[in-house]
């Protein structure tokens, strides 16, 4: 392996970090990652003071050209757009260290907010609050002065949380209120189901057109419960279990050996602000098969 490359495969789970915490899609992250590192070998490494700062500024220019690109071609999406789970955990197995490192990053749900922001702001907001990465890295990546690149972190910041301080939920607290969910909707409780969700909740679910799901975000707890109660009686034999995606849990669904959605929950004060629920096949497929010993009950079973 080549001094570059090595240096490279130093810094590459990070910059894949970014660069899906940039677009949302780990085939696109992956895309950028590779293109950073094609141009990486073939810099003159040797001159390059900080290969990391470089290989920052690389992949953060490469991912905002990419992230423009998809927001023009995500119009013609059926229904809304939801960020592809992180599956590097589900495929890999990685070590208690890199686990507790990536609790401090992003929740799903606070990815899904990030689409809130322009390119620019996006950038800015994860380099240098998700990823603690200099000002002054910041502003040669973008490309801007550093009393610029402070602005836009302040204004992404007050855009993504509204102006108002988050605390984000324990993995303990998303965990208990899915298997909360889960049984309720299982057993047609609504009383247990009204409980769990906040007055103005909001259910989102990403198909994109391939499957059936809704087409519109669905606002407000009354409406939730019909909506979940609706889903968990249209779904026939499946198998359910909690996964960890991206050091988050994730409800997991399957309908014989094929997943059929994963179901993250915004947590705050012990109950359910948002469900974001992703259906679209493309977007799930590398969940994983279901546990053995229910893949065989489900078949046993049948439709």
């Amino acid at each position: 392996m080549s001094g570059s490359a090595v240096v490279f495969e130093q810094h590459r789970r990070r910059l894949l970090r970014l660069a899906y915490r940039m677009l949302g899609t780990m085939s696109d992250a992956e895309d950028v990652v590779q293109d950073a590192y094609l141009r990486f070998h073939r810099a003159d490494v040797e001159s390059v003071q900080s290969p990391e700062a470089w290989l920052v500024t690389v992949v953060t220019r490469l991912a905002l050209d990419r992230f423009r690109a998809a927001k023009t071609e995500r119009r013609a999406y059926v229904g809304p757009w939801l960020p592809e789970p992180w599956m590097q955990g589900a495929r890999d197995e990685e070590t208690p260290d890199a686990r507790s490192q990536r609790k401090s990053e992003l929740s799903y749900a606070a990815l899904v907010l990030l689409d809130r922001l322009e390119a620019e702001e996006r950038a800015a907001f994860l380099l240098r609050e998700v990823f603690d990465v200099d000002y002054g890295v910041v502003a040669a990546a973008l490309e801007r002065n550093e009393a610029a690149c402070r602005q836009l972190v302040h204004r992404a910041r007050e855009r993504v949380f509204e102006g108002k301080p988050r605390r984000r939920s324990t993995a303990a607290e998303q965990e208990d209120l899915l298997r909360r969910l889960h049984a309720a909707a299982e057993t047609q409780n609504t009383d247990a189901l009204a409980k769990l969700f906040d007055p103005d909740a909001v259910f989102v679910s990403d198909g994109g057109g391939k499957v059936s799901a809704a087409l519109r975000s669905i606002h407000g707890a009354d409406r939730l419960v019909r909506v979940t109660q609706g889903v968990a009686r249209k779904e026939r034999v499946k198998v359910s279990e909690i996964r960890f995606l991206d050091a988050e849990p994730a409800l997991v669904t399957w309908w014989r050996d094929q997943v059929r959605s994963v179901t993250f929950v915004d947590a705050r004060d012990g109950m359910i602000h948002a469900v974001y629920k992703v259906l679209n096949p493309n977007k799930i497929r590398e969940v994983g098969p279901p546990p053995t010993a229910s893949r065989a009950a489900a078949r046993a079973v049948g439709p």
